[in-house]
């Protein structure tokens, strides 16, 4: 492929090493798991809302209109659904890295089934993406395999399973079921559209609560992801470790109204997060996330840069009419 070196650049932080970060990542994954599994909604049996802005690899470079740093803007929502047992779910994001744009839109249901001391949720999701593709700057502008402000978009699926108990939770999700194929004109005029393939992500994640004292809970969490290229039945799907990245982090929490905690992220980053709860019952929640770059920072840049917002309802209530019984009647 005739491109630039700096369109080359912009390509391989999108994809990562191998096949790594089709799709947007985040350090407050602890506090996200709508966006990481579709059997997350509802699970906590109270309705909640977040909102997260990131600035991944800041101000990594610019060449023209075209900005280096991918940028993330996601918004959750998730209602238990107390009749049915189960709960409905909620994730939109918007995603940019250099001339590639990624809006996706993920309708979950889970049904929730009492286990021991906790909930397992079931979970199945109907997903939306559209992919733009904007202008490349290619030596050959005849180029057919260079996309050229061209788009598609496709449906697609995902399901996963999560427990969630006072202590402990933990989710295994997967997406892209159908591994759609996305289709791209260019500026050539001859040959074949260019080609992008929705590989399936996986996304396992846990964490355990641990009493410190009456009013600190320490959390330490992890989350494994992959990209899992080829058939199901494909013997290498699962083989290539290039395709799977690990997190893993502790956080401490006060009065359920401030936070802070650290977070590693292998091969990539060292990140520092803080937070606090305020209003009734400390139902709004503001957190922020600073990752230093720790490695290859020449193919990265210094820091990413996150920023959430949320909202918990207060926990969902059956109401359900007492039954009135007279020596006359019972209704």
């Amino acid at each position: 492929m005739k491109v630039t070196l700096f369109a080359t650049l912009l390509l391989s932080v999108a994809a990562g090493s191998a096949f790594a970060q089709q799709q947007p990542q985040f350090t407050q994954y602890g506090m996200n798991g709508m966006f990481l599994n579709p059997a997350y909604a509802g699970i906590k049996g109270y309705g909640e809302f977040n909102l997260i802005g990131r600035y991944q690899y800041f101000n990594y470079g610019t060449y023209g209109d075209a900005n280096g740093s991918p940028r993330t803007g996601l918004i959750t929502g998730s209602l238990p659904v107390l009749a049915t047992n189960g709960g409905v779910g909620l994730a939109v994001y918007y995603d940019q890295a250099g001339m590639a744009k990624m809006t996706n839109a993920a309708l979950s249901y889970s049904q929730h089934v009492k286990l021991g001391a906790g909930t397992l949720g079931i979970g199945l999701q109907g997903i939306y993406t559209y992919l733009g593709k904007g202008t490349y700057i290619a030596i050959d502008e005849n180029d057919v395999n260079v996309p050229k402000n061209a788009s598609d978009s496709k449906f697609d699926l995902g399901a996963g399973f999560w427990y969630e108990s006072p202590k402990f939770y933990a989710g295994l999700s997967v997406n892209n079921l159908l591994r759609s194929e996305y289709s791209f004109k260019s500026g050539g005029t001859e040959g074949t559209p260019s080609q992008y393939l929705a590989e399936n992500h996986a996304y396992l994640t846990a964490g355990y609560n641990i009493d410190a004292s009456s009013n600190v809970v320490v959390t330490p969490t992890a989350l494994i992801k992959a990209v899992l290229p080829g058939e199901f039945s494909s013997s290498s799907k699962f083989a290539d470790a290039k395709n799977y990245s690990f997190e893993g982090g502790v956080r401490a929490t006060i009065d359920d109204k401030y936070w802070a905690g650290l977070n590693y992220r292998h091969e990539e980053s060292v990140s520092a997060l803080v937070g606090l709860g305020f209003g009734k019952d400390n139902a709004m929640r503001f957190g922020y996330a600073f990752d230093f770059i720790a490695f290859n920072q020449d193919a990265r840049a210094f820091s990413s840069h996150e920023i959430m917002l949320s909202y918990r309802l207060p926990k969902a209530i059956l109401n359900t009419r007492p039954a009135i019984r007279t020596p006359r009647y019972s209704f």
